[in-house]
């Protein structure tokens, strides 16, 4: 699903009014009747209901006047509330507003109570939300912020028009308050604020409705892709009848150290879970023990260290035996932040020439010298980083990070040539030519130890399989989230472990196989 800026979604609705000659009273009929659709299939099963339409003096009051319109010539009782004079609306906002039966409108201007809307709440068994569109900027004051928290008050399920009053579409920022809706009706695209949180929690459920903007405008419409499960299984590959372990990659992992045994073999096995054909874990000789135990499908490559437990110089010479011939190579996990261990992922970046997914102390090793991700390396590189993690890598906060995720992903990713998945709630991914997605799967449960591990065997092991590095990227994160969400579904977010989810890869990856048949 491809989701837009409400400032792209602006210039869209120009464009179709003023290249295709399409109205825009004709646009703001369109995208009333689309929510009046929505709101009579989710809320008219048991005949009409009284509807409050609390509405600014914009556009979006506009979409709303059109609903109440609609509504009522079907017989809904519905009265609306305009937070503004009745000579401050202007344009086919106003229009709409002549067409309402006036006994059924009242007035709330600046400086007035607001305590005639909170009588009409009570009178009401549903509230549509019309207040303010997606071009809101600065936080919510004044009356709309006090309807806001009245609306909020009442507990009664709301109907969101575009997107939820006091978010932002473009970051999915409360801005001061919003409103919580049961449903959103949003026209042409989604919006970012739809699918960032925390605006994705005030929108209930958001349906996508088409208000007449011609499919060109949509499609040469500057904007990102949102993972779900229908664009993963449109990704995800079904493997032929005749195929053998050959087919599907020789991955390598290079990882672990003393006390982090865990994180290299939970790399190593969810790529063996995500499909490789072969995997093989290279890690310090004094380790060697205990990770052929718990790794039982992938073959382990004992490297010296000294007993010390940690990978440095002695071990880079036979690791550029170990490279060659391999498909794709992790590197990181759990390896330690020993200056000779971070020297020695430095000395590998030029001499990998297969796909590299850099994680965890590889990052961490890479941060200190980020300018040799544009030197000698690996035609594709991609990096996993957490948002601590990201900060280091760009030189900033972390704060900073979370304040922009998707740009800051972006220009990193453009800047140093690499692919990048900037993991969180809606994960980040982006590519060195400036495509953008997020990843629509996980849950809280995530929030544990060992799930980054996961996600690099994942990548890690798609690589191999020949995947191209962005659907490599976008199918990784998504399936590991969806794993997450089986295990979740089945045992609960509290407790869920980085071992639960790596179990369930084969499961979600077999759910997306299943759609892409009935696709």
């Amino acid at each position: 699903m491809k989701v837009v800026s409400g400032e792209t979604m602006q210039r869209m609705d120009r464009r179709a009014i003023d290249e295709f000659g399409i109205p825009g009273l004709v646009l703001m009929e369109n995208a009333g009747r689309g929510c009046a659709d929505a709101i009579r299939e989710m809320f008219g099963r048991d005949g009409c209901i009284p509807v409050l339409v609390v509405a600014g003096k914009g556009n979006n009051g506009g979409d709303g006047y059109v609903i109440a319109r609609l509504l009522a010539g079907e017989g809904w009782p519905v009265h609306t509330v305009v937070l503004a004079r009745k000579d401050e609306i202007g344009g086919d906002a106003r229009e709409n507003l002549d067409r309402l039966d006036p006994s059924t409108v009242s007035y709330l201007p600046a400086g007035g109570t607001l305590s005639s809307l909170t009588a009409r709440l009570d009178a009401a068994a549903l509230v549509v939300d019309a207040l303010l569109g997606t071009g809101l900027k600065n936080e919510v004051q004044g009356a709309y912020a006090e309807a806001i928290r009245h609306i909020a008050a009442s507990a009664r399920p709301v109907v969101s028009v575009d997107i939820p009053s006091g978010i932002d579409a473009a970051t999915g920022k409360v801005l001061g308050v919003a409103v919580t809706a049961s449903l959103t009706v949003t026209f042409a695209l989604a919006k970012y604020g739809h699918v960032l949180y925390p605006g994705a929690l005030h929108c209930g459920r958001l349906r996508v409705v088409n208000i007449g903007i011609p499919e060109s405008v949509a499609r040469e419409a500057d904007g990102i892709l949102y993972v779900d499960a229908a664009e993963a299984a449109a990704v995800v590959k079904r493997r032929d009848p005749c195929s053998h372990k050959g087919s599907f990659g020789h991955s390598l992992v290079i990882a672990g150290s003393v006390g982090k045994t865990g994180a290299a073999a939970m790399a190593a096995n969810s790529a063996v879970r995500s499909g490789a054909g072969l995997v093989s874990l290279a890690v310090p000789a004094s380790l060697n023990a205990i990770l052929e135990l718990k790794t039982t499908e992938a073959m382990t490559i004992p490297l010296a260290d000294g007993g010390v437990g940690f990978l440095g110089d002695e071990s880079l010479v036979p690791l550029r035996d170990a490279i060659r011939g391999r498909d794709a190579i992790a590197l990181g996990p759990g390896l330690s932040w020993q200056p000779a261990t971070a020297a020695l992922v430095r000395h590998l970046l030029a001499d990998i020439m297969v796909p590299l997914v850099l994680d965890a102390d590889g990052l961490n090793a890479i941060s200190e010298q980020t300018e040799l991700l544009k030197g000698a390396r690996p035609d594709t590189v991609v990096l996993t980083p957490h948002p601590g993690e990201m900060a280091r890598l760009a030189g900033t906060t972390t704060a900073a990070v979370e304040a922009d995720r998707i740009g800051v992903a972006r220009d990193f990713a453009a800047q140093f040539g690499v692919y990048l998945i900037l993991k969180g709630a809606r994960s980040v991914i982006a590519a060195p030519d400036g495509r953008i997605a997020l990843n629509g799967s996980g849950n809280p449960g995530m929030a544990s130890g060992g799930m980054g591990d996961v996600l690099t065997g994942v990548v890690t092991a798609l690589l191999g399989q020949g995947y191209e590095p962005f659907d490599a990227c976008i199918l990784g994160a998504f399936v590991h989230g969806h794993a997450a969400d089986l295990v979740a579904a089945d045992k609960g977010e509290t407790g869920m472990s980085a071992l639960d989810v790596q179990e369930r890869l084969p499961y979600a990856f077999n759910s997306l196989i299943r759609l892409k048949g009935e696709q």
